[in-house]
């Protein structure tokens, strides 16, 4: 075992196993409480086309059980000891999570590691479990924010596996076979793709000889189909798409640019702070002058989604459909703003304040930490999860302006629209 690093910004200690298992642990001695929250990178980026909605559905499987852990048992387990334990799967990846009083610490994580080390997915289970994953696409397919972020996703990231829903379809998931899960599982689910967090009432010799224990003996590899390397996608036009859902009484409009990935988090940062001077909050540009003045909108919002291989950065309206094309060149013009005046000193400063206010808010309790840092291992490295403040404090007018010019180009850009 060996420590990879442990500064004075970071307050977590990271080691990295003789197995290739990385361990984040940070004690927080006022609490109780123990978070274990285990990360793999293990998303639908890493499914070959022809297993789409494989890594979710195998999110359901995790917890069906081992040789020695029956269907139901782990949840007994979990909360016969007061715990709570959850999953959820995203592009990049999955990630499972227990919070326990620090005395079960150790019955609860070595339950979890034999889940996730040790998966049957026996043929029983998959095809009931099955029939539950497709009832979720079923009501997913009825949420008309769903339906409009999905055809989004599709429009800006076209063959690129962003594109698709991480849920999978229908006729793709009755094609998977429990065999084919086992090799995904066996795969992706290898020490050197896994992070274990560990934060909360726990010396740090004893996390790591539980970890030891629990996270010890995974499965040989699994073979694989290939993955085609993808180009990292670009807008090099202006897409239009457009769903008419007669159930929905207002329209829905999306602008969206992709954006840098993890490979350059400085312009990532730089597009979420500007994100925050365009439309969040009552004071920010496009809120006070297309909903306070103007009226011309409902709701309008701006959101920044920092991903592994390129970013998406969106702004969203709620609107009544003869605004739509108004709204849409309005937008327009205030980026085309952004590009030819610097941002006022005091704009800069509100919104600069706003994001560290809130990334303070988001880190207050062990599990807010565990999945900050679990997430940056999956797409960078933990130690980065805290540099996010004084990167967003550092910004200076000019440097945002040249990323407003270079990344939110307006004639490459992707539109959404929903109506009634």
């Amino acid at each position: 075992m060996s420590q990879v690093f442990a500064t004075s910004t970071f307050p977590a200690s990271t080691f990295k196993l003789n197995n290739g298992l990385t361990v984040i642990h940070q004690q927080i001695p006022a609490t109780p409480v123990v978070v274990v929250d285990v990360w793999v990178r293990a998303g639908a980026i890493y499914e070959p086309d022809m297993w789409s909605g494989m890594a979710h559905f195998l999110e359901h499987m995790i917890f069906k059980g081992t040789e020695w852990i029956g269907p139901g048992v782990f949840d007994q387990v979990i909360e016969s000891c007061g715990g709570v334990a959850n999953a959820a799967t995203s592009h990049d990846y999955a990630h499972f999570y227990i919070t326990t009083a620090a005395q079960y610490l150790k019955e609860t994580l070595q339950a979890l590691g034999d889940l996730l080390l040790h998966a049957t997915i026996p043929e029983s289970e998959f095809n009931r479990e099955r029939d539950v994953v497709l009832e979720e696409i079923r009501q997913a397919q009825d949420d008309p924010d769903w339906l409009s972020f999905q055809a989004l996703m599709e429009t800006v990231y076209e063959r690129h596996p962003y594109s698709r829903s991480v849920l999978g379809t229908e006729a793709k998931l009755m094609e998977h076979s429990p065999y084919e899960m086992r090799c995904f599982h066996r795969c992706r689910y290898q020490p050197e793709n896994m992070a274990v967090v560990i934060i909360g009432g726990v010396e740090e010799q004893q996390a790591l000889d539980l970890i030891h224990e629990a996270f010890d003996n995974f499965f040989p590899p699994a073979s694989f189909p290939h993955l085609y390397e993808v180009v990292r996608p670009q807008i090099k036009e202006i897409r239009r798409r457009e769903l008419r859902l007669p159930y929905i009484e207002e329209a829905r409009l999306t602008l969206a640019w992709t954006g840098p990935g993890i490979d350059h988090l400085r312009q990532a940062y730089g597009l979420d702070l500007i994100s925050s001077i365009i439309a969040s909050g009552r004071t920010s540009r496009l809120v006070q002058k297309l909903r306070e003045k103007l009226q011309l909108v409902h709701d309008i919002c701006s959101d920044f989604s920092l991903q592994q291989e390129s970013s998406l950065f969106t702004i969203s309206a709620l609107l009544e459909p003869q605004n739509l094309e108004k709204v849409e060149d309005l937008i327009c013009e205030e980026i085309h703003e952004l590009m030819i005046e610097p941002i006022s000193e005091t704009e800069l400063r509100r919104s600069q304040r706003f994001l560290c206010n809130d990334y303070a808010f988001s880190t207050e309790t062990p599990g807010q930490l565990a999945g900050l840092y679990g997430y940056y291992f999956t797409v960078a490295q933990p130690d980065l999860s805290v540099t996010y403040p004084l990167q967003i404090q550092s910004f200076q007018p000019l440097e945002l302006q040249n990323i407003v010019t270079e990344l939110l180009n307006l004639n490459h850009y992707a539109v959404m629209v929903v109506q009634p």
